[in-house]
């Protein structure tokens, strides 16, 4: 049976990073493709890595309802098209979402069976470091993200799973229990 995972925590927690490394040890798991109204970074391309819309055209496709959850961070629009769930769940694939938390918990009203995981850093301070890192986001950007990323490591408690992201094998291999336990994989064998 196809489910829904939903992956979430702070900006700069490894939500991403720790996604790709388990995309390949489960085959038919996939990454469901996020609409948001920021502009592309460097190497980016619409379809792969977001669907990038004007404004306007996210703004209308709230109001016909196209969104499985939307949200507004850092001063751009984020969400999940219902068609990018939908389309994979009906060939037979679980989906992952990478969203953040007012999203997860738009995902977990409209979807309970969904399953949540939480991605904590080892310590908040790791965050303005990778961000920082990163080198796509201003500094005032950055404040911001970590304004709203207090607030979310406050709910960490209202997830099914958490997984600390301090040694990037060991909480990726963490996570891919977790899916293979809600899949009823072993944990030894592919999908």
């Amino acid at each position: 049976m196809s489910k829904v995972f939903v992956i979430t925590g702070p900006s700069g927690v490894g939500k991403g990073t720790l996604i790709r490394e388990l995309l390949p040890r489960i085959p038919d798991l996939e990454l469901s493709i996020s609409a948001t109204t920021r502009e592309p970074r460097e190497g980016e391309v619409d379809g792969r890595d977001y669907h990038f819309l004007s404004r306007e055209e996210f703004d209308q496709r709230v109001e016909r309802e196209d969104f499985l959850e939307f949200a507004t961070y850092s001063g751009n629009r984020y969400g999940t098209l219902r068609t990018e769930v939908q389309r994979r769940l009906a060939a037979g694939h679980s989906v992952v979402l990478e969203i953040e938390v007012q999203g997860a918990r738009q995902v977990r009203a409209a979807m309970r069976e969904s399953i949540q995981v939480f991605i904590a850093p080892p310590d908040p301070t790791v965050l303005r470091e990778r961000l920082d890192a990163r080198g796509t986001d201003s500094a005032a950007a950055i404040d911001s993200r970590l304004e709203v990323a207090e607030q979310e490591m406050a709910a960490q408690d209202e997830f099914a799973y958490r997984v600390v992201n301090d040694d990037l094998g060991r909480a990726a291999d963490d996570l891919e229990g977790i899916v293979r336990t809600e899949l009823g994989l072993s944990l030894d064998s592919p999908q």
